[in-house]
């Protein structure tokens, strides 16, 4: 490996983790991290003096993923159900600055939530409050005045905290909080499974009109606490149904796989200040391809009634 081919593998992780928080969605991220990397390699190519890679980078990646943004955006208006980004594995050691902002930002709930924010609003929060880049050098990477970033991140910052309270939980309390959503879920534990849930619990599934999923999402405790049993017992009628438990965008989740080991379904549940605040379920094979093989859940469902 070169020294340059070095620089550009060292340069795609911090890369990719912007662009996946700016999308939501792995292929785009990937798409658009290759297309920034193509312009610095091109850059070098050309005998061009790069004071900081790392900077060019992230003011290419953010500025493709803005234009990319205001595109998805008007596919996701026309989007068959509840639209959820594409979950990803982690395990503590695929993602940069693994603090507690930086981990938050990577959970469903926030992708969502970041959401209802400007392109140029999320790229300013990701970008100071993430990823540590001063108002200086942001105002230079989407190319606005410093005052005019500070103004974008304040209301960025506003609307998520409003939409978001943050409570700490340590990593062993969650790990505990969702064992025993699992077996309280797996066991038809209804009482158990409440007392888990906060009141304004969310629950979303993500079926993109190609696997059976919630047309709308629920809200209230004991609505979500049903409709997760009742769902689990559906899934459990099926021949050979597993769930793995992993770590899915920074926090715990579960992979449902089919007799063959195939990928039909992800799970992720966000949780703060001891109770599980939303969960997410992700049935829809186009947003679980990059994860591995995909079974075909609709046609198991089908078979099972």
């Amino acid at each position: 490996m070169t020294a340059r081919e070095r620089l550009l593998d060292e340069l795609r992780p911090g890369a990719f983790a912007l662009a996946y928080r700016m999308l939501g969605s792995v292929s785009e991220a990937e798409d658009v991290v290759q297309e920034a990397l193509l312009r610095v390699h091109q850059a070098l190519e050309a005998g061009e003096r790069i004071a900081s890679p790392r900077a060019l980078v992230a003011t290419v990646t953010t500025r493709l993923a803005i234009n990319e943004l205001r595109s998805a955006r008007a596919r996701r208006e026309r989007y068959v159900g509840q639209w959820l980004p594409e979950p990803i594995v982690t395990d503590g050691h695929d993602d940069p600055a693994r603090h507690a902002e930086t981990a938050d930002s990577l959970s469903l709930a926030m992708l969502v939530l970041l959401e209802s924010l400007s392109p140029e609003q999320r790229a300013v929060l990701l970008l100071h409050d993430v990823f540590d880049y001063g108002y200086p050098e942001i105002a230079r990477i989407i190319g606005k005045s410093e005052d005019n970033v500070r103004q974008l991140a304040t209301r960025a910052r506003r609307h998520v905290q409003q939409r978001r309270p943050r409570f700490q939980t340590t990593r062993e309390q969650r790990d505990e909080l969702a064992a025993r959503f699992f077996a309280a879920a797996e066991h038809g534990d209804l009482a158990g499974l409440e007392a888990l849930l906060a009141h304004d619990v969310t629950l979303t599934g993500d079926g993109g009109g190609k696997v059976p999923a919630l047309a709308r999402a629920l809200r209230g405790r004991n609505r979500v606490a049903r409709t997760v049993i009742n769902w689990v017992r559906r899934v459990a009628r099926l021949p050979g149904v597993s769930l793995l438990p992993v770590e899915l965008n920074g926090s715990p989740g579960a992979l449902l796989l089919d007799a063959q080991q195939r990928l039909i379904g992800a799970c992720a549940i966000d949780i703060a200040d001891g109770r599980i605040t939303s969960i997410s379920g992700i049935v829809n094979p186009d947003k679980l391809a990059h994860l591995g093989p995909i079974g075909d859940l609709a046609s198991l469902l089908r078979s099972a009634r």
